[in-house]
């Protein structure tokens, strides 16, 4: 990475006249991009026969899981006997029931099985929502092809005149509208001689056939979810190429393609140094192959040319290239793009442009931040809060944690080798990036990961320390350290966090990289935390997560649980804190950006009715090490701004006595998957001192740990019943975060949205109750006047 290009050496390049290479192809646009939608008149052909062999099939495409597919030799390969592989286009879907169209596709069996799956296509995936992306993860539709030496369409079936076993064989399918059914003729031939050795005819209801189209790998065997699958549980293996389509029955957008460059995150930060503000840039792409370009370059637009300022190589371990500009000129908006010139077999390449705006530093006084967490993909991909996010169009994007869990798209967890537990990360990373990349397009992002973006139902990361006896904890939930190797843990950062301003201090803790550090923008001081990297770990004092302490009496605070040496932030950044509370160059408001709340702000999970007492995943535990952070955070007078728990809360914290600490904003989920409730009432836990607004379930409390807290509002959810995804996530209590900084009064306002709602419309009940709330600056360090 170019550490050294300085705003002098920029001027240099404009001043000479060095322009970028003139490119042409596919743009991505400075804002979010236009979609132009046509019919399918146009014969499209995959892409395959001239892609170097690599894992990304290429960005028609989505596999499923993409960890299971190769290009092998001009064709897509699944590498896998497991059920229900998949590949998706993305850019054609079955919308037009009334037009006709056809498909083909080359099928070749690689390594049979006496259980054969079946391999061809997949007509009618889609979700509820029938939308592109949500509809690539559906598998089920109506299917057609080859299995066990017979020809399939639907729920017909008829033997082939030849044994094909490994012997490539054509599918050609059309379909002809007929008095709203489609007629559709399915014939399979021989590749190498084009003699027909099959065919069969079915009148299908049109309506099944809506939504996307994808190639399957066994599409009659369940998927399995959890590695070294019993040999009961797979089928044949195959690879496929020559994939057609055309017909007016076909939307196409071109625009729904995803990649080469996948999207980018940036970070503006000023410095405070001789490198003035600093640019940091990150650009994914999929993973290529050795024979791939290996090179990103970064441009901007000066005088209406574009001009190359950097180029990097791309990391194989997170595939992506970062880029670090010092002395940014921040005083003005900077279009800029990064150009990837994709290689192929033939030596002809492609161009793919993906352009934004780096914003200049907030002038005014007030910065606006959208903030968010936790994205259970049972919402993805969580339209209603992106589209409202780019809506409000802030000036900076936080996101807390939990970009991922381990039930993405699917397929389980791979955990080794390496290789294959990056991947089996990216591809669910990659669906964070597919649904908010237009969020992040503009506008400085911060990112950190959190439990389930190492895979991990639960972290205590023990600084570092590799978990044991992982064999007791397979779902690494109640165990401390970390289950993955370092290099693993490393790739996870690198993706969220490499784009961040440098870290404070990035010794390595047990080879695991430190990320924690500073950032000023518009006139902010943020804190970056990582709650969990030094945290212990529940075995430390002897408990069972999830169970210890049900039998005792909800209001009695157990000294067993909060022995000395117990560790949250860790002492190097209890120290940070210390040091960046002293330090107001620059800003007039700071603010702290972590994972989770420091309290137990929780009763019952994931059921309404079932009290858990102890919730040692909550930063309320350690109790100790919670007031030692809080007391390192107090004197900065910063906002506590975070998530992770599904459950939207502001508070304020207490340690010697109740709300003489920080507020904490903990923002509703992006889309709530464990359901979380704070209902201290109905435990008859004592309160006092309840806001003057009245509502229930807040005041000052002291939590299951003994910490004091004063809830100021609780966005409590419902159960989530409905069938539909945007309506579930809204019964569940999902939403984001809103802040405002206001710099020259020395406030900061808090909103809370709901998920399913339109912000543009004004009304209050977008809100969870008792949001909105403006606290002063002096209110972070007990000086209060809210109430």
């Amino acid at each position: 990475m170019n550490k050294n290009i300085s705003r002098r050496s920029v001027l240099k390049i404009l001043a000479a006249g060095v322009v970028a290479t003139g490119v042409s192809g596919c743009t991505r646009h400075l804002g979010a991009a236009t979609s132009t939608v046509t019919r399918g008149t146009q014969a499209h052909r995959d892409n395959w026969h001239k892609t170097h062999d690599r894992v990304w099939l290429g960005k028609q495409y989505w596999a499923n899981p993409m960890e299971d597919w190769r290009v092998v030799n001009g064709a897509a390969e699944c590498r896998s006997r497991g059920g229900n592989r998949s590949v998706h286009s993305l850019t054609h879907q079955i919308a037009h029931l009334d037009q006709a169209f056809t498909m083909s596709v080359q099928v070749s069996r690689l390594e049979p099985n006496n259980k054969d799956g079946g391999a061809g296509i997949r007509l009618g995936a889609k979700s509820e929502l029938n939308e592109y992306r949500s509809n690539c993860f559906v598998q089920q539709g109506y299917d057609l092809g080859i299995k066990n030496n017979e020809l399939v369409l639907g729920n017909n079936t008829t033997p082939l005149m030849v044994s094909v076993e490994d012997q490539a064989v054509t599918l050609t399918l059309t379909g002809t509208p007929q008095s709203g059914a489609m007629a559709l003729e399915l014939t399979a031939s021989l590749a190498s001689s084009g003699k027909v050795i099959g065919t069969l005819s079915h009148l299908a209801a049109a309506s099944e056939l809506l939504g996307n189209v994808a190639l399957v790998s066994n599409f009659s065997i369940p998927s399995v979810t959890f590695e070294n699958a019993p040999e009961d549980k797979l089928g044949a293996r195959y690879k496929f190429s020559n994939w057609t389509m055309q017909g007016e029955a076909f939307s196409v957008v071109d625009e729904q393609v995803f990649g080469p460059i996948l999207w980018t995150m940036y970070s503006l930060n000023d410095t405070l140094s001789h490198e003035g503000f600093v640019l940091k840039l990150s650009a994914y792409t999929g993973p290529i192959g050795e024979h791939d370009n290996q090179q990103i370059e970064l441009q901007i637009q000066r005088n209406n040319q574009w001009i190359a300022i950097d180029s990097q190589v791309i990391d194989h371990d997170g595939w992506l290239a970062t880029f670090r500009i010092a002395n940014w000129d921040e005083t003005h908006d900077t279009p800029f793009r990064v150009v990837y010139r994709e290689k192929h077999t033939d030596g002809t390449h492609t161009p793919d442009i993906y352009s934004g705006v780096i914003k200049a530093n907030p002038a005014s006084e007030k910065l606006r931040m959208a903030a968010l967490t936790c994205q259970n993909d049972y919402g993805f991909p969580y339209q209603p809060v992106a589209q409202n996010v780019e809506k409000l169009n802030p000036d900076l994007v936080f996101f807390s944690g939990d970009q991922i869990y381990e039930s993405h798209g699917g397929f389980g967890v791979i955990r080794t080798p390496d290789d294959l537990a990056i991947l089996n990360y990216l591809r669910k990373f990659y669906q964070f990036g597919w649904a908010f990349k237009e969020v992040m397009r503009n506008q400085p992002t911060i990112c950190l990961p959190d439990d389930h973006d190492v895979l991990q139902g639960n972290l205590w990361g023990e600084g570092g320390a590799r978990m044991e006896n992982i064999s007791k904890d397979p779902s690494a939930s109640v165990l401390g350290g970390y289950i993955d190797s370092a290099r693993v843990i490393n790739m996870v950062h690198k993706t969220t966090l490499n784009h961040h301003p440098d870290p404070y201090d990035p010794t390595p803790t047990n080879g695991i990289s430190s990320y924690y550090g500073t950032m000023l923008y518009g006139g902010v001081g943020f804190a970056i935390l990582a709650d969990r990297q030094w945290k212990s770990g529940p075995e430390r004092i002897n408990v069972a997560v999830g169970e210890t302490g049900q039998d005792e009496d909800p209001l009695f605070y157990n000294p067993v649980f909060n022995p000395p040496g117990l560790d949250l932030l860790g002492s190097r950044q209890e120290q940070f804190l210390k040091a960046w509370g002293k330090d107001w160059r620059g800003h007039k408001l700071k603010a702290v950006l972590s994972q989770t709340v420091f309290a137990a702000i929780s009763t019952h999970q994931p059921l309404p009715d079932r009290f858990l007492k102890y919730d040692f995943d909550s930063s309320g535990w350690p109790a100790s090490a919670r007031n030692r952070a809080i007391d390192a955070m107090r004197d900065s007078m910063a906002l506590h701004i975070c998530g992770d728990t599904h459950l939207g809360s502001l508070s304020q914290y207490g340690v010697n006595q109740q709300r003489d600490s920080n507020w904490a904003f903990c923002t509703p989920a992006i889309s709530a998957g464990w359901p979380r409730w704070w209902k201290p009432d109905s435990m008859n836990m004592p309160y006092q001192n309840r806001p003057a607004h009245g509502l229930a379930e807040t005041g000052e409390y002291n939590d299951t740990f003994g910490n004091k807290i004063y809830v100021y509002a609780v966005g409590n959810p419902e159960v989530g019943k409905s069938n539909n995804r945007y309506v579930k996530a809204h019964e569940k209590g999902s939403g984001f975060g809103f802040i405002t900084f206001d710099s020259d009064k020395l406030i900061y306002t808090m909103d809370a949205y709901k998920f399913l709602v339109d912000i543009t419309d004004g009304k209050a009940s977008n809100q969870f109750p008792g949001w909105p709330v403006t606290i002063h600056q002096q209110e972070n360090k007990g000086n209060n006047i809210v109430s």
